[in-house]
């Protein structure tokens, strides 16, 4: 293993400790990876209802195939129940909720680091296209953790 991989996925905090959307950003990424955008979907379905979790979880889902795809090193993470937050993660949900926020400088900053200047545009907007979409979800449920 690499330095950078390891860099990538050493410990910078803990999940619980994350503002809500942050941490369902993470939660998110890790799902996704573990399960696909079939079980985020069904576990984002069960928050904002089938019709609304299937948009949510295929607009994380783009966003997630264009960082992995795009990204400079691969995008490290902790696995789905650690209670552990990993550099890469956290720079992940703080795209998210940058993006989301409408700080369009501040973020692309932020995707510029994580992929190719040419494509941190596109990464931003799939961050706040996913941010809004992940707010929606915190926003329906009382029970932040709905994606596991």
């Amino acid at each position: 293993m690499s330095s950078a991989h390891l860099q990538g996925s050493a410990p910078v905090g803990h999940l619980d400790t994350l503002p809500p959307l942050e941490g369902l950003s993470v939660r998110a990424l890790r799902r996704w990876c573990d399960g696909g955008a079939e079980a985020l979907a069904e576990d984002l379905g069960w928050a904002l209802g089938e019709d609304r979790g299937e948009r949510a979880a295929r607009a994380f889902d783009a966003l997630c195939r264009h960082c992995l795809a795009s990204c400079r090193r691969p995008l490290m993470r902790h696995g789905g129940g650690c209670p552990c937050l990993g550099a890469d993660e956290a720079a992940f949900a703080q795209l998210v909720q940058t993006a989301t926020e409408g700080e369009r400088e501040d973020a692309l900053m932020l995707a510029c680091c994580m992929v190719r200047p040419d494509l941190a545009p596109a990464l931003v907007h799939l961050a706040q296209m996913a941010g809004l979409a992940l707010r929606s979800a915190l926003a329906s449920s009382e029970r932040p953790a709905a994606v596991h």
